[in-house]
């Protein structure tokens, strides 16, 4: 909704992956962004990752350390259960409390899915929540489906929400303070 912005964009797993990787920079290029892929593991296991490996990996795919917003996922993630969301969250967050990443304001992503019951959706209570106008939606979606590939059954075209909701935080004097965008 912003094309004027200088938007990075990184994600911190399948640089390796011969079918993800060049996808991903498909994207940003539809998207006018930037990005940096990391290969950290993103297999069905899930294994624990080193709170520090993540952390390194982040800092060490950014050009920039400074920015006006970070946007990233949420500590709960957004569905049952991907802990590869969680982990980056909870780094992000400690990257962006601790001064190693500069911004006013960081946002995380506020769905559900009611413990797998249902797919994920916004939370009502969120700070921030916005309904995409159908031209922008309908990018996202042909972003989902033709440079990703996803089918429309898949739970990745499913899940490309029309609603976009984040809980917004705050730096005051390294305390990170929960903002309420909502009118």
């Amino acid at each position: 909704m912003n094309p004027q912005a200088s938007w990075t964009v990184v994600t911190l797993c399948r640089r390796s992956d011969p079918d993800r990787s060049p996808r991903f920079f498909q994207a940003l290029d539809c998207l006018n962004a930037s990005g940096q892929m990391g290969d950290l593991d993103d297999g069905p296991e899930q294994v624990p990752l080193d709170d520090l490996e993540v952390r390194n990996t982040i800092l060490s795919l950014l050009v920039s350390k400074k920015f006006d917003l970070i946007i990233t996922h949420s500590l709960q993630g957004e569905y049952t259960r991907h802990r590869r969301h969680e982990e980056t969250s909870a780094a992000v967050s400690k990257l962006w409390q601790s001064g190693k990443l500069s911004a006013s304001e960081m946002w995380q992503f506020a769905y559900e899915d009611g413990q797998a019951q249902y797919l994920p959706r916004p939370i009502e209570q969120a700070d921030w929540i916005n309904e995409l106008p159908e031209k922008i939606w309908q990018k996202k979606y042909e972003i989902i489906s033709k440079i990703y590939g996803f089918q429309t059954d898949s739970f990745e075209a499913k899940t490309a929400p029309r609603k976009e909701a984040f809980w917004c935080f705050r730096l005051d004097n390294k305390v990170k303070k929960r903002i309420n965008n909502r009118s």
